[in-house]
């Protein structure tokens, strides 16, 4: 069966982001064997879930630390980026609450596991950042943008860096929303398809014109309330970790709080945009974002929020046994496109500058 060039980027996409492969999970014995002979680590490991990695929470006796052991089919340089990146911030920006990569006792900053069937997966140990993420809790305006700045600190920080993998492609990078179209007919609710296709306008006129002269640079790419440890006590010192780079990628700066503004989109229906307008202003308040490109930021948003829930539908299809699941988790994602689509992107960029001046 022929497919089309758009069918195939799309597949190509999926596989390169990780998307199309399935495995069993790695064995906790070996990962314990290899924490004691490569880190003279021992303690409990307890699993932990997340989207492809094998985690895991190692308690010790001196404190605990997160083990990520990466995907078969992911690509040595691709966990060397996400590693790097994270090294960079520690030697360029040390105040920056970004977890810590821990050495092994030879100084390596992680370690190859050969399986038997050839592939290599990739076992790194980081600090355990403590304290709840930024989905557990109900953040004020204020504290939304104390997040907001905390982004725009890391990507200050991380403009001159570079690496040899950073160009990767990833389904999750906002430049190839456009190319996605296909996903439509993973999406059975008629009502789901129109707003879909509604947001593929708005980026195809407003964004995909202007992709080839973005500013750009290296981001974080997935700084969403789950990877971002907060304390609600201290008002100097909100944000006490920054974690999770899986999604680091060079790309358009704009889409880095695009992703943080679309998690952020409907908690308040009666001002759909409103804690991402906090967001974002926080965020301009560290790295400010050029005046031509800030009325594509509301319409980046909205794809980010739509990718998400086409991603979702398209994989409940692929795995039928979990379809409730997955399908459970997006439920509310249609529900925040609809309000956010209410407002007009005209309407949303004023509130983003107005929401700029009045925290400058």
């Amino acid at each position: 069966m022929n497919t089309s060039p758009a069918e195939d980027f799309a597949q190509q996409l999926f596989e390169e982001s990780g998307l199309t492969s399935s495995h069993e999970p790695i064995d906790v014995v070996l990962v314990s064997i290899f924490l004691e002979k490569h880190y003279h680590l021992n303690g409990r490991l307890g699993r932990l879930a997340t989207e492809k990695d094998d985690t895991f929470r190692l308690r010790t006796d001196t404190g605990d630390h997160l083990v990520k052991v990466s995907p078969p089919d992911e690509a040595e340089a691709i966990v060397d980026l996400q590693t790097a990146a994270m090294r960079f911030l520690e030697s360029a920006a040390p105040h920056l609450p970004v977890q810590r990569v821990k050495p092994t006792v030879d100084g390596e900053h992680s370690v190859a596991i050969r399986l038997n069937d050839g592939r290599t997966r990739i076992l790194r140990v980081f600090d355990f950042v403590a304290g709840p993420v930024l989905a557990q809790t109900t953040p004020d305006i204020e504290q939304l943008a104390k997040a907001g700045e905390m982004l725009g600190r890391v990507d200050e920080a991380l403009k001159p860096f570079a690496h040899p993998a950073d160009g990767r492609r990833l389904v999750w990078d906002i430049r190839h929303f456009h190319r996605l179209t296909g996903l439509l007919e993973y999406t059975p609710d008629a009502e789901h398809r129109r707003m879909a296709e509604t947001v593929f306008r708005h980026f195809d006129d407003i964004v995909v014109p202007r992709l080839g002269d973005l500013e750009s640079q290296v981001i974080h790419g997935d700084f969403s309330p789950y990877n971002v440890v907060v304390d609600q006590t201290s008002d100097d010192h909100f944000v006490t970790g920054v974690i999770d780079f899986g999604d680091t990628v060079r790309s358009a700066v704009i889409f880095d709080p695009a992703v943080p503004m679309a998690n952020l989109l409907g908690r308040t229906p009666d001002a759909p945009w409103r804690d991402a307008c906090a967001f974002v202003a926080g965020y301009q308040r560290e790295r400010p974002i050029k005046a031509s490109e800030l009325p594509l930021l509301p319409v980046a948003a909205l794809a980010r929020l739509t990718l998400r829930a086409l991603l979702t539908n398209w994989r409940a299809e692929r795995a039928p046994e979990r379809r409730e699941y997955l399908l459970g988790h997006t439920k509310d994602d249609w529900t925040n496109i609809q309000l956010a689509l209410a407002a007009h992107p005209h309407d949303v960029t004023a509130q983003l500058r107005e929401a700029r001046q009045g925290n400058s």
